[in-house]
C-alpha cells in the first residue's frame, strides 16, 4: 500500500542524496515538497506538520549541515522521524498473570474482524501458546460459519454462540470453556456495524465487562484512509482500545491512515495485515515499516515469510538436493518454485530486498509466468522431471503442447534450469574452502 508514497519520497530524498552540500534553504525546499507528498498520502494535516517540525529541527542542526554526505544525513532523520511516527519500539501483547489471555477484537463490519481473529490466533499457535476462538458476531449472517471455518483451517478449538442469542453470555461461556480447556489466550470476535452507532457499542461495552480482556484490538481497514482514524477514535473513546491491527496493507490504499492513526488517537499498530492467507499477520515493526516505505527492504520480515512458508523437512531436502547429497531435478525445483509462491507474490519479495525493487522487470515478477513453468513442468513424464536430459525435441514438442506453451518457453526453461545447476555445481565445489560449508548451510 506504500507504493506511491514510496516512490514519491524516495523521488524527493533523491534530491537530496545527489547534493554534496545543503543549506538550510535547500532543506526547506526539500521539506516543502515532502509535505506535499505527505499530505497527498492522504496523511492528516497536523501529523504532517509535527512531523516535519521535527525533521527540520534536526535537519538544520549544525551536524547535518557541516556533515561529509548531508544528503544521507537528512534521509537517516527521516527514517527515524517516521519510525517515531509509526511508534516507539516493536509492541507486544499484554499478558494475563493468570491464563487465558482474553483478547477483544473489535471494528466496523467489512474491516476484517473475523479473518484477523483467526490469523492472530494462528500466529500464537505458532509462537507456542494454545489460543482458542470464540464467535460472538451472532447478527452478521454466516459469520459464526465463516469463523468455525477459519478455526479448522488454523486447528484451533472455537465457542459457538447461538444464532440470535446473547453476545456477553456467549462471551462468558466461552472463558469458562477456556479455563476448563487449559486454554492460554481467548480470542474474541465481536459483531460490527457499517458505522458507529449506540447499541452497538453498549453491546461491546457488557462484552468488555463480562470478560474483562486484556487487549481490546481495534482492526481498521487500511483502504478506508482519514475515515479509519476517526472510526479509531469513536472505539477508542467508547471502550478504551489497546492496539490497532491494519488490515488490506497489501491493497492500493494511499498509506496515509497508517502514518496517521498512532499519532492520532494515541495507541500502538500491533499488527498489520499483508494479505488473504492466515499466515498473512505481521508484527507491526516501526522500524522496519519505515525501512519499507523508503525502499530499503525488510530482510527480517522477508526471514519471517520463508519460515511459515516452508516446511523443515522439506527446506531440509532440498538442502541436502543442492549440497551435493542428491541431484537436484525439475521435481525438486517444482517444490521450491511452489514453496515461494506461498510466501507471497513476487512483487512483494522483491521489496523486502533491499535494492531489489527496480532490478528486476515486471515480466519477471508476473504471477502468470510461475504457473505457465509449472504447467509446463507438469506436462512432463516423471522419468522426464527426473533425468530432464533426456528431453528430445520430439519430447519438448509434446510437452508444449500438453501445457499449452510454446516449444520457445518449453526450451528456456530447461536452459535456465541447466544453467542453475552449473551454477550449484560451482557451489557445491566452494564447500572446499574454508568457512564456505557453514555460510551454505544458514
Amino acid at each position: 500500500m506504500f507504493d506511491e508514497l514510496s516512490e514519491k519520497l524516495d523521488s524527493v530524498l533523491g534530491k537530496f542524496r545527489q547534493r554534496g552540500v545543503l543549506n538550510e534553504s535547500m532543506i526547506k525546499e526539500g521539506l516543502r515538497e515532502i509535505r506535499r507528498v505527505l499530505l497527498e498520502a492522504d496523511v492528516n494535516y497536523k501529523v504532517t506538520r509535527e512531523f516535519l517540525k521535527r525533521v527540520e529541527e534536526r535537519a538544520l542542526g549544525a551536524d547535518v549541515l557541516k556533515s561529509v554526505s548531508p544528503g544521507q544525513q537528512i534521509v537517516k532523520i527521516v527514517q527515524d522521524e517516521l519510525a517515531e511516527l509509526l511508534g516507539e519500539g516493536r509492541p507486544t501483547l499484554e499478558w494475563a498473570q493468570t491464563p487465558p489471555t482474553v483478547i477483544l477484537v473489535v471494528g466496523l463490519q467489512g474491516s476484517g474482524k473475523t479473518t484477523t481473529a483467526a490469523k492472530l490466533a494462528r500466529r500464537l499457535l505458532r509462537e507456542g501458546r494454545e489460543p482458542m476462538l470464540a464467535a460472538c458476531d451472532l447478527v452478521r449472517p454466516a459469520a459464526v460459519e465463516q469463523l468455525t471455518t477459519l478455526a479448522e483451517q488454523v486447528q484451533v478449538p472455537i465457542h459457538v454462540g447461538e444464532a440470535g442469542g446473547d453476545p456477553v453470555v456467549t462471551a462468558r461461556d466461552a472463558l469458562a470453556a477456556a479455563r476448563e480447556q487449559n486454554r492460554s489466550v481467548l480470542i474474541v470476535d465481536t459483531a460490527g456495524r457499517l458505522q458507529i452507532d449506540e447499541p452497538l457499542m453498549d453491546e461491546l461495552g457488557r462484552i468488555r465487562d463480562a470478560v474483562a480482556p486484556d487487549e481490546i484490538l481495534f482492526v481498521a481497514d487500511a483502504m478506508t484512509g482519514q475515515e479509519a482514524v476517526r472510526i479509531a477514535q469513536g472505539f477508542d473513546d467508547a471502550l478504551g482500545v489497546s492496539g490497532i491491527v491494519l488490515t488490506k496493507m497489501d491493497g492500493d490504499a494511499r498509506g496515509g491512515a497508517a502514518l496517521s492513526i498512532r499519532s492520532v488517537v494515541g495507541k500502538p499498530i500491533k499488527f498489520v495485515g499483508v494479505g488473504e492467507g492466515v499466515d498473512d499477520l505481521d508484527a507491526a515493526d516501526p522500524e522496519r515499516l519505515a525501512g519499507r516505505i523508503l525502499q530499503k527492504g525488510d530482510v527480517v520480515g522477508l526471514v519471517e515469510r520463508a519460515e511459515r512458508a516452508v516446511a523443515d523437512e522439506d527446506a531440509a531436502q532440498l538442502e541436502a538436493k543442492v549440497m551435493g547429497k542428491g541431484k537436484f531435478n525439475l521435481e525438486d525445483f517444482l517444490v521450491a518454485m511452489r514453496q515461494v509462491q506461498k510466501m507471497g507474490p513476487l512483487d512483494q519479495l522483491m521489496k523486502l530486498i533491499p535494492g531489489m525493487k527496480n532490478k528486476l522487470p515486471a515480466a519477471n515478477m508476473d504471477p502468470k509466468r510461475l504457473k505457465h513453468t509449472e504447467a509446463i513442468i507438469l506436462s512432463m513424464t516423471p522419468d522426464e522431471r527426473r533425468r530432464p536430459e533426456i528431453i528430445n525435441r520430439s519430447r519438448r514438442v509434446r510437452i508444449a503442447r500438453g501445457s499449452g506453451r510454446s516449444v520457445a518457453e518449453v526450451n528456456r526453461l530447461l536452459k535456465q534450469f541447466k544453467q542453475m545447476r552449473k551454477m550449484m555445481k560451482k557451489m557445491k565445489g566452494m564447500q572446499g574452502m574454508p568457512g564456505m560449508k557453514g555460510m551454505l548451510s544458514r
